[in-house]
């Protein structure tokens, strides 16, 4: 069963002794270049003594963290690393650099997609758009994919191509944690230092996926529909077919459904990636022939894998606003609702729309992103308040804000023992 283990922040570290105190400075003496800056994470009006506690804070780099002052083997865990799949259409070059911008870590993989939708040549430009940026020509982590896929978003080309993104994610990095697919259309709510720092303390076979077996309307409008995507097999654009006839629902395992983007754990990526199981195989037959089997394929995998249905939380991490009635797709997002979509701890939010104002309102309040700039964190060492990112140094210094906080919030209800397991698969 898992325990998932989450850092509190409910309560403030503290010591009255003053022989701990000369211990440490005599340890950081003796190590001369090893300086440790405690910070403490309060969000109760307590302020009462705890076992472990988020250090954060605006101006200083996160180093080390105590859980106990008198042991000094107990620091913070390692960062882990995102392998990001990040898609987009013809005219989405721009998009597709601004949220790399926006969720660029040195420690992270991207790969990044242009369908067939769009032109070489816009492929070729955001190619050399991205080898020209010293930070990525520096740390060699974001690729293009150069023979692109058509990706209908009504068809099952859609996650022919994700699958296709992570198998290449997975060559090109044997190191990432996590898997998360992005569109043009999304951003994030969090600096990646507060993601990556909150992540680091959960069992990194956590798979976040929205997921329900309550089919209701899609029963008829995407489940027993039968389609043919021309984006399989034709290397021009054409439209997804439908045939007169439908078909029942499978009885050897139950279909379930949710949001097309996902956070998965590399575990489950090489699992349906490799198939050492043959029900990845089985779903994708069946899949392939059905409307936006994107928001179905993962959820069904998980929930019927009896190593991976207990891994699952129901939760993508991301903020959507569903459109009311018939909450069938998420609202599109602005500026109205920027005060909820940070309040509610989410990674990231979708759709918004191209270049809208709130989007820099996201860039200045929460990122502290500059324009055609990357998001400042730790492992950036200029001192230039136009670029910090110009030069830098250890890209596992994390500096935790204001998002980890709410971010945390956010994990704990989710990873809570009654809401944890109470969520999970169940089948109605």
């Amino acid at each position: 069963m898992l325990n998932p283990s989450l850092p509190s922040s409910l309560h403030a570290t503290s010591t009255t002794s003053k022989e701990k105190k000369k211990l440490y400075y005599l340890l950081a003496t003796s190590v001369g270049f090893l300086i440790f800056i405690l910070f403490v994470s309060s969000s109760s009006a307590s302020g009462s003594s705890s076992s472990s506690s988020l250090h954060y804070h605006r101006k200083q780099r996160l180093v080390i963290s105590k859980r106990n002052l008198a042991d000094t083997n107990d620091v913070l865990p390692s960062p882990p690393s995102i392998a990001y799949f990040i898609s987009g259409s013809d005219g989405d070059s721009d998009r597709l650099l601004r949220l790399l911008f926006s969720v660029y870590h040195p420690n992270n993989q991207y790969l990044l997609h242009l369908d067939l939708t769009a032109s070489q040549s816009q492929r070729d430009q955001l190619a050399f758009t991205v080898q020209s940026i010293p930070v990525f020509r520096a740390f060699q982590n974001v690729d293009i994919v150069g023979e692109a896929d058509f990706a209908y978003p009504h068809g099952s080309s859609a996650i022919a191509s994700i699958l296709h993104g992570a198998s290449i994610l997975l060559r090109l990095s044997r190191h990432w944690d996590w898997f998360i697919n992005l569109s043009a259309a999304d951003y994030p709510l969090v600096t990646q230092d507060d993601l990556l720092h909150m992540l680091s303390f959960l069992p990194k076979d956590l798979n976040f996926v929205n997921h329900t077996n309550h089919i209701g309307w899609r029963e008829s409008f995407r489940m027993k529909p039968i389609i043919v995507d021309p984006g399989l097999y034709m290397s021009e654009k054409s439209y997804v077919f439908y045939a007169t006839q439908k078909r029942e629902l499978p009885n050897a395992y139950m279909l379930f459904t949710g949001l097309s983007s996902v956070v998965l754990s590399r575990k489950f990526v090489e699992f349906c990636i490799f198939g050492s199981d043959n029900l990845p195989r089985i779903l994708l037959m069946y899949f392939s022939n059905m409307p936006s089997s994107q928001a179905n394929y993962f959820q069904t995998a998980l929930c019927n894998s009896l190593e991976f249905n207990k891994t699952t939380v129901n939760h993508n991490l991301q903020y959507v606003s569903w459109d009311d009635p018939p909450k069938q797709k998420p609202r599109t997002l602005g500026s109205s609702d920027f005060d909820d979509m940070i309040k509610s701890g989410a990674a990231f939010g979708t759709p918004f729309p191209s270049e809208d104002p709130v989007l820099d309102r996201i860039d200045k309040e929460v990122l502290n992103r500059g324009s055609r700039r990357i998001v400042p964190g730790g492992w950036c060492l200029g001192d230039s308040d136009d670029d910090p990112c110009s030069v830098w140094g250890d890209a596992n210094a994390l500096w935790p804000g204001q998002g980890a906080r709410r971010l945390e919030k956010r994990l704990v209800e989710l990873l809570s023992k009654e809401a944890f397991h109470s969520h999970q698969c169940i089948i109605e």
